[in-house]
């Protein structure tokens, strides 16, 4: 295919709108019983360590507005007391105005040690694991436990779980959190509503002829193709077949790879599918396959589906709405009023 590994700096770019660097297990919530040291206390199994929190948690951060906005949907704003990286995606309109006032701690990159721990959480909720790497000046795990803070990555940006997550992932997402926050009817609610848009997609697309898909990042120049993880099975949902995927030796060991442009000309596919953080990106990247890959037939006939940067976080609720955003621009006759 001739290919190389995206490098850690150029991943860490495209993690603002794929949300690079997880992995995960999954997730069980169980009574924390008497070592806990109260009834009310629970315990969380994430990304292979325990989270115990003792009662429901009453200051909260999430470290990326994709994790803000679930946290508001279920219904949390009295309890955020911070949120981080507010300029990497947008808040939606539905829930914008219940943040206007909660403290941002961070604007393009996770909030400094200093400035998460001053805001007293006890509980954060973070896309990865990333955003608790001390040598960034993040507050590590180890600090945050120390300091008596829960924290609980999203479980499909868990390390182990990068290369396996998958758009479902949210469900355990949404079950734990419903559990930790005595939410768990607005928990069942959200989930209801995904679950019925997965569904949706499924009934409209079930008998149809698959077309063939590479998802890619285009980023200064530079091209990167999806072939794992949850952005991999968003494609999968939708009903595309990739191109691209993880028995390739490319990705045997990373979800995206760097790739030369005569390596997705070969594999000719019918859609691309990409994202983009705002219009301006969006325009780039549309520019840089007219004016690189014209031939390849996703571009000769404008078969192109462009998806918010923010809808391929892990542990957000956008995973839903990029599965069937890919399936409208797969099958268009499939998705007419």
């Amino acid at each position: 295919m001739n290919t190389r590994p995206i490098p850690r700096a150029a991943a860490a770019a495209a993690a603002l709108t794929a949300a690079i660097t997880l992995s995960a297990c999954g997730s069980d919530v169980t009574d924390a019983g008497d070592g806990a040291g109260t009834e009310n206390a629970l315990t969380i199994e994430n990304c292979g360590r325990e989270i115990t929190v003792d009662g429901v948690p009453e200051a909260v951060v999430g470290l990326s507005p994709t994790q803000t906005e679930l946290l508001l949907r279920l219904g949390l704003a009295d309890r955020i007391v911070g949120q981080a990286q507010t300029s990497t995606a947008p808040l939606s309109e539905a829930v914008a105005g219940l943040a206007a006032d909660i403290p941002v701690l961070s604007e393009d990159t996770p909030p400094s040690r200093e400035a998460l721990l001053e805001v007293e959480p006890d509980f954060v909720y973070s896309p990865t694991d990333y955003e608790f790497t001390a040598e960034q000046g993040f507050a590590s795990l180890d600090q945050l436990a120390e300091a008596g803070v829960a924290a609980y990555t999203a479980t499909g940006g868990c390390p182990d779980r990068r290369m396996q997550g998958t758009v479902d992932d949210l469900f355990t997402d949404l079950a734990n959190l419903g559990a930790v926050f005595d939410a768990e009817d607005e928990a069942a609610a959200l989930a209801d509503e995904a679950q019925a848009t997965l569904d949706d997609v499924e009934s409209r697309i079930e008998g149809l002829e698959q077309p063939t898909v590479a998802q890619v990042f285009v980023e200064g120049g530079a091209l990167t193709a999806i072939g794992a993880g949850i952005e991999y099975d968003m494609i999968h949902r939708a009903g595309g077949e990739n191109v691209f995927g993880p028995d390739d030796p490319e990705f045997a060991s990373f979800f995206a790879a760097q790739i030369n442009p005569e390596a997705l000309a070969a594999e000719d596919p019918d859609v691309i599918v990409f994202a983009a953080r705002d219009a301006e990106h969006e325009q780039a990247t549309r520019d840089y396959l007219a004016q690189t890959l014209p031939e390849v037939s996703a571009v000769a006939n404008g078969r192109i589906v462009v998806i918010s940067g923010s809808d391929v976080y892990p542990g957000s609720l956008g995973n839903i709405d990029a599965v069937r955003t890919i399936a409208a621009g797969l099958y268009p006759e499939a998705f007419q009023a």
